[in-house]
């Protein structure tokens, strides 16, 4: 996974780090499941959750808001970084998910922005995963707001 963040009137910031792709199920029947991307590398990362009711399809992918539980199909996609001992984070609000691939690996590109929850400050994302093999065990996508 490699992404950039571009922290308006700040800096950039790099992520590279590799990446694990698990199906999930069990949130509610009108969504049923998706996958969960998740590349982390040192407290650095970007997790990816396309929630869809049937299995996941290539396309366009609109960004769901954090805590939507009506959308049945979208992506929801959070960043998190540390500067210095200070960890820093920012669910994207708004944006496109590209799904290029999705059989036994998944590949995709996000592009979109949000508010860091630090400093209130808006930033750009673009995270790429390059066909992330998708595990054979599940996890759960019930989450907590």
């Amino acid at each position: 996974m490699h992404a950039v963040l571009t922290r308006q009137g700040k800096d950039t910031l790099r992520i590279d780090a590799p990446v694990r792709a698990q199906r999930c199920t069990g949130l509610h029947a009108q969504i049923g499941g998706g996958l969960l991307l998740q590349g982390v590398n040192d407290g650095n990362g970007v997790v990816v959750w396309l929630r869809a009711p049937t299995p996941v399809s290539v396309g366009a992918w609109p960004v769901l808001q954090r805590g939507d539980t009506l959308s049945p199909r979208g992506a929801m996609v959070g960043v998190r970084f540390l500067i210095g001992d200070v960890a820093h984070g920012a669910p994207l609000d708004s944006g496109t998910v590209w799904v290029t691939r999705a059989d036994s690996a998944v590949a995709l590109v996000a592009r979109g922005t949000g508010t860091e929850t630090v400093s209130s400050t808006r930033m750009n994302v673009e995270a790429t995963f390059d066909a992330a093999p998708v595990g054979a065990d599940t996890v759960s996508c019930r989450f907590q707001l």
